[in-house]
């Protein structure tokens, strides 16, 4: 037996004596999104004799949205954890490693930026099969209120996962001691046939005000398309007195240069959102522990909600494998996880602050201001830049330095 062999076989007989000493839990998880049905089969996996219930407003093939969006370190996670879920969410991915940024008609591309897409409704219904196959108890158009609660926190451990406008939140909430940020911006998120080769940002000026989109392709013919805007603009378009299919046909006409002549779709569920910015001083109390955006939540521009729902499930398994009891476990999960997810927050506020403040930045020219998109959250500087598309770089630093060139001519 050679060494890598030795260890591997250690490691299983440690993961084995961990499971055999592991006392059997009964968990009640409401919220059958990400990280409900991600954690419980992670949990489930690691021990079947663990009972575990999922507790879903939702039928299996309810959904809101449209695609998801992952990048490779996501799905590295992801493997590591559970090879059957990554073999079959893999599977249905489209790839793509390049940043489009439209501004005035003219498109700048940035390569190195990984990422995978896939349906919403396709994922969800992955991770639902995965937790059936393994003897989850999914419950679905299971509706839980206040009063619900009183039994379903009688177990070992109790997930709140339900959600940015979470029930177990605000029944514990002055326990978890939550702030709801609301944000001015509006958005809404539809779909078109139209598939976008990559990650597109395209900026559009209408008589109505400034909107920004945000898409990119789940699967061969389809995309995500993202409207984002100002509130006034929102007013002065009157999308409020619009219908549905008023709203795509707007939108529809606002982007028309970006459609490849496809309309704009929505899957019943054309709602204007403002988004919310969700933050616990506290993540546990009791045996009760919120996960994915009912504990917080980051903007849509950094394509993270998702990624954070996953990675909360994987810590806070994590958290039990080494015979922790429940409160050792999310104390450990709170300690270990809150300054990764602070640091997201942090990125995903400046990225939100960014796109708040549109109207400032679209005197730039398109080369700045794809420059200042990419660097917009502070997690990639000119360093990280240069490694990914060393190309864009060298056409931004011409462009700075026939700009610096033109001035002294004046």
């Amino acid at each position: 037996m050679n060494h890598s062999e030795k260890s591997h076989e250690t490691e299983f007989r440690m993961i084995f004596r961990t499971i055999l000493s592991m006392p059997r839990m009964k968990i009640n998880i409401v919220g059958g999104g990400p990280a409900g049905l991600y954690f419980a089969l992670l949990m489930k996996k690691l021990d079947r004799a663990h009972e575990v219930s999922i507790f879903e407003r939702d039928g299996p093939d309810d959904t809101f949205g449209w695609g998801i969006v992952f990048s490779d370190k996501t799905m590295s996670y992801l493997i590591n954890n559970d090879r059957e879920t990554a073999a079959a969410i893999m599977g249905s991915f489209e790839t793509w490693d390049n940043v489009d940024v439209v501004h005035n008609d003219q498109k700048i591309t940035i390569r190195g930026n990984r990422f995978s897409g896939i349906g919403r409704l396709a994922f969800l219904n992955i991770l639902q099969e995965r937790c059936l196959d393994l003897g989850v108890d999914v419950r679905f158009r299971t509706n839980i209120t206040e009063p619900d609660m009183d039994d379903l926190v009688q177990c070992d451990l109790f997930v709140g996962a339900d959600g940015a406008n979470s029930l177990v939140r605000r029944r514990y909430g002055e326990f978890f001691h939550p702030t709801v940020d609301v944000r001015k911006n509006k958005y809404i998120w539809l779909g078109t046939h139209h598939p976008f080769d990559g990650l597109a940002l395209t900026f559009r000026e209408h008589p109505s005000g400034v909107y920004v989109s945000h898409s990119y392709r789940f699967n061969p013919t389809t995309s995500t398309f993202i409207v984002e805007c100002p509130a006034d603009t929102w007013e002065r378009a009157g999308f409020e007195r619009m219908s549905d299919g008023e709203t795509c046909e707007y939108l529809g006409r606002v982007f028309e240069k970006d459609l490849g002549g496809h309309p704009l779709l929505s899957n019943n569920f054309v709602r204007w959102l403002n988004f919310t910015i969700v933050k616990n001083r506290r993540w546990h109390h009791g045996n009760t522990v919120l996960l994915g955006d009912a504990l917080h939540t980051a903007h849509f521009s950094i394509g993270s909600g998702t990624k954070l729902a996953l990675e909360d499930s994987i810590a806070l398994v994590k958290c039990f494998m080494p015979n922790r009891g429940v409160q050792s476990a999310l104390q450990e999960f709170e300690r270990v996880r809150k300054p990764i997810v602070d640091g997201l927050q942090q990125a995903a506020h400046a990225s939100l602050i960014w796109f708040e403040n549109v109207n400032d930045r679209l005197h730039l020219e398109p080369i700045p201001l794809a420059y200042e998109v990419m660097t917009r959250s502070g997690r990639v500087d000119e360093e990280n830049l240069q490694k990914r598309d060393p190309e864009f770089v060298a056409l931004y630093e011409d462009w700075a330095r026939e700009k610096i060139l033109s001035e002294n001519r004046e």
